[in-house]
């Protein structure tokens, strides 16, 4: 199973969410084509009611738990109640940083 899909799967079952879109983000990576270690994860679920964004990311770290510990680099979160996404987001999700190139950063001459 890819990593994409059984992430996406875990998080479904898991939050029954409203808007849940698992975007591999290896490409913009220095990575070997095809890669999945590099992810983004906008998640919108009345399960975060109540939560601050600390508890959210660490609920969705434990459901992906596994993932996280042997396959996957990076997991950049944007974690949202149905009524923050809908006042901020819906439109246009946050984007992720830009990668600095890991051990390809340029050096200054």
């Amino acid at each position: 199973m890819l990593i994409h899909t059984a992430i996406e799967q875990k998080l479904l079952d898991a939050f029954k969410p409203v808007f849940l879109d698992v975007i591999n983000e290896s490409a913009n990576h220095n990575v070997p084509a095809g890669s999945e270690s590099h992810f983004k994860v906008v998640i919108v679920t009345p399960a975060f009611d109540g939560m601050r964004l600390l508890q959210r990311h660490r609920a969705v770290n434990a459901i992906v738990a596994e993932e996280l510990a042997e396959k996957i680099h990076a997991l950049a979160l944007h974690t949202y109640t149905p009524s923050e996404w809908y006042e901020y987001y819906a439109e246009k999700p946050p984007a992720s940083p830009k990668c600095f190139g890991g051990s390809k950063i340029e050096k200054a001459s």
